[in-house]
């Protein structure tokens, strides 16, 4: 369960990351899928997940070298998981693969699985052979012996089984040198190999009538077996080849000693019960070649091998069980019986088939019948018997032909890969003259690009200029007010409070009704006084300079440029944004904005009228541009000039930019910039 979170979450990671992280973290996910796709201690179908995820994300990723590598993992997990269709589905997708990287690692590798999977699953020698014949030039390539070993043992080892045994002998001979140099050169000792190589040869030699060499290479099998794995069962094969060689030398009391030796082992044959009634039958078919026998016991014997067959549902060793009881029975004179065992052996060589033993069953049957029956049976021989020897040259040709278009197809690559260098030589001057050529525009458009930007900064140090003259003016304007109500306190109000005091202080002895009445009419005048007081207060606390300033400077814009592209427009924008508090970056490239906007629209929009307004909305002046002409597709238009300038400006000032826009229906364009007071 925990496995499967892990996944669920590597898989989420990799959904979410791809877009964050790029190439990286896909393949960080994607050598971690494969990590856990070789754990031993997962179980197999969580580990086959891993390696598919992997290989899926590595075709999504779109790099040949990581989905190979991805691919040649599944397709292992694939071989250890039994799916061995998609086995070799997938390894025909990686040999194609790694042909197109060149990849001589993977080549030869894949070669050798698809040599081992026609041989193993298919049951095809032909093509065996031929992908087993191309893994091994490219490791004789790349000096790896290793397994050049491995393969050139099953090459070996498909000449045995088409009775090519000369070559057979040969490679295999060629297998143990290559063994022998490992081991003397690496310190290393290929115990497994050295087995199967010894035991082939052994094989080789018993059927090439060698005897002495088969049993020399069979003891040196049985020498190595104690160091393999399962190595109680190998040591009873090896003693079975040797018994085997003993008898077809004529030492049969040495080939019954030793099936003797083997019977002992109950333990061991008791987990093979095939092999079991193998030995039974050859031990006790040596007993009757030796002649002294009780038939009653030979022919319970033989009957108690073919009873374990059946048990087991074994083929091969009822074949073989069949075959000498119809030997033993026809020596005895015991034809019907002789008959009935042969007919069972040709039917089981025939449907397995076994084509050495299916013969010798047509023999034995053309001698237990006669007349008609016994000449069929003669003729299907003769004939199965030379159809087999053209099958047998005619495959011995194709492993010629094959070696001879396998080294015609080296000297072709040897050709191409001349052609590939003199091509390679041509296209890197090609390469370098585009490159020039391209160093040479892209320095002629940076050339472009700077001017431009040289351009546009004489545009800015203009505007902020203008801006700069602009609150010259404003200062000026300011300062000149405070003269005037200065001038204003100084001679006007302070002047009349000083004659208002004088003549009230020449009141302070007076009394009477007139004096009462003189001093009303000076409270009046103080009155008076008071109220020019609170009209100048009132000037000074309105801002005389309302809406000038920056306001005024892009009101001025925007009248000069609609009055020359004949357009109608209005200007709406709010007092609450203090403009001096604004950086001068911010105004100025709102300044362009605008100016490049109305350009736009006269330009292209064939717009009547447009309306611009500047606003305060929570802390972001928001500017917006409407305009009633053409229109554009907003999506096709991305990429204009007008928009990338737009857009270059709105990211100068950390704003965000949204266009809305139709065919005939207008355009719409809002800035949203930060404002901070």
């Amino acid at each position: 369960m925990k496995y499967t979170i892990r996944l669920f979450l590597i898989l989420l990671f990799v959904t979410l990351g791809i877009n964050v992280f790029g190439q990286n973290s896909t393949l960080d996910s994607i050598l971690e899928l494969r990590k856990l796709s070789k754990n031993k201690t997962l179980p197999i179908k969580d580990r086959l997940t891993y390696a598919t995820n992997a290989s899926q994300l590595s075709h999504d990723l779109g790099v040949d070298s990581t989905l190979l590598n991805s691919n040649r993992n599944l397709s292992y997990t694939y071989l250890i998981s039994g799916d061995y269709e998609a086995f070799g589905s997938t390894s025909h997708s990686n040999l194609e693969l790694a042909l197109k990287l060149r990849d001589s690692i993977a080549i030869a590798t894949t070669n050798s699985n698809l040599g081992w999977y026609y041989y193993q699953i298919e049951g095809d020698n032909i093509r065996s052979y031929d992908y087993y014949l191309r893994a091994l030039k490219y490791y004789d390539a790349l000096g790896d012996l290793k397994e050049k070993v491995e393969v050139l043992t099953g090459i070996a080892t498909i000449q045995d089984d088409e009775k090519d045994y000369l070559g057979s002998e040969q490679n295999a001979i060629e297998v143990l040198k290559i063994i022998n140099s490992v081991e003397e050169n690496e310190g290393i000792t290929l115990y497994e190999d050295k087995y199967i190589c010894l035991n082939l040869l052994g094989i080789i030699s018993l059927k090439l009538k060698n005897y002495d060499k088969s049993i020399e290479y069979n003891n040196q099998a049985f020498s190595i077996t104690d160091k393999l794995q399962n190595g109680d069962y190998l040591q009873l094969q090896s003693k079975n080849n040797l018994a085997i060689a003993y008898r077809s030398k004529g030492n049969l009391e040495k080939a019954l000693e030793i099936y003797e030796e083997i019977l002992e082992e109950h333990d061991v044959l008791s987990e093979d019960l095939s092999f079991y009634s193998l030995i039974i039958v050859n031990r006790t078919f040596t007993e009757f070649l030796i002649g002294d026998y009780e038939f009653n016991n030979l022919e319970s014997e033989f009957k108690r091998a073919l009873k374990i067959s059946d048990s087991v549902d074994d083929q091969y060793s009822e074949l073989a069980a069949s075959i000498d009881l119809a030997k033993f029975y026809k020596a005895n004179d015991k034809k019907e019986l002789a008959k009935k065992y042969a007919e069972i052996s040709y039917n089981i060589s025939r449907d397995i088939p076994i084509n050495d033993l299916y013969l010798e069953s047509m023999r034995i049957l053309s001698q237990l019948t006669e007349g008609e029956e016994s000449r069929s049976y003669l003729e299907h021989h003769i004939k199965l018997s030379d159809s087999l020897l053209t099958v047998e040259r005619n495959v011995r040709n194709k492993f010629a032909r094959i070696e001879l278009e396998t080294e015609q197809l080296e000297e072709a690559n040897q050709k191409m890969s001349q052609q590939l260098i003199w091509l390679l030589a041509v296209s890197g001057g090609l390469v370098l003259t585009i490159i020039l050529v391209y160093i040479i525009i892209t320095q002629r458009a940076k050339n472009k690009e700077l001017k431009f930007e040289q351009d546009q900064q004489k545009a800015n140090e203009e505007i902020y200029n203008l801006m700069l003259s602009q609150q010259d003016k404003v200062d000026e304007a300011r300062a000149n007010e405070k003269k005037r109500i200065s001038e204003e306190l100084h001679d006007g109000v302070l002047g009349r409070l000083f004659g208002t005091r004088l003549s009230l202080d020449s009141l302070n002895f007076s009394e009477g009704k007139e004096a009462i009445q003189s001093r009303s009419a000076y409270i009046k005048e103080l009155m008076t006084i008071e109220n020019d007081i609170r009209k100048i207060s009132h000037d000074l606390n309105t801002d005389f300079v309302s809406g000038s300033g920056f306001m005024d400077i892009v009101s001025e814009l925007i009248e000069k440029q609609t009055m020359a592209y004949q357009l109608e427009s209005s200007f709406d924008y709010t007092d609450d944004i203090n403009w001096e508090n604004v950086p001068n970056k911010t105004k100025i490239n709102i300044y362009r904005i605008i100016q490049e906007s109305l350009q736009n629209i006269y330009k292209h929009a064939k717009a009547k009228t447009v309306k611009i307004s500047i606003q305060l909305k929570i802390n972001v002046i928001w500017l917006s541009i409407i305009d009633d002409g053409h229109g554009f597709d907003v999506n096709k238009s991305k990429k204009g000039i007008g928009i990338k300038n737009i857009n270059s400006r709105v990211n100068e000032v950390e704003g965000t930019a949204k266009f809305n826009s139709a065919i005939n229906k207008g355009t719409e364009v809002n800035i949203m910039i930060p404002y901070k007071n």
